[in-house]
């Protein structure tokens, strides 16, 4: 499976994408057009090694509740990431086992050498 999960209206994520040139094969999820299923979130932990490797710090949303001062747990992790499609650090690329989560340069880079 080709598969992106990121945000139409992320000027980051829209560059990534164009910067990766992605072929007709990958399937793109707009993720707050298209909310992120439970077996979704499930696939991408199974990929990542946790729910908190999907999660993002940077998200608004987490300073605004405080949370980096709460003592958050993996399911707290994927129930945030459910409610609020701002909690998933993106974009995630999926190639076939590969997950690719981010927009550090480095993972950028990392997955151009698997497309």
């Amino acid at each position: 499976m080709k598969k992106v999960y990121y945000l139409k209206t992320c000027s980051t994520c829209i560059r990534i994408l164009k910067e990766l040139n992605l072929s007709a094969e990958f399937i793109l999820q707009d993720i707050k057009t298209e909310e992120i299923t439970v077996k979704q979130l499930e696939q991408m932990k199974d990929l990542a090694g946790s729910y908190e490797a999907l999660f993002s710090k940077r998200a608004k949303l987490y300073k605004e509740m405080d949370l980096k001062n709460q003592n958050l747990t993996e399911k707290d992790y994927k129930q945030y990431i459910l409610e609020h499609y701002t909690f998933l650090s993106r974009p995630v690329i999926i190639i076939d086992k590969q997950i690719f989560v981010g927009n550090s340069k480095k993972v950028v880079e990392t997955a151009k050498n698997f497309i």
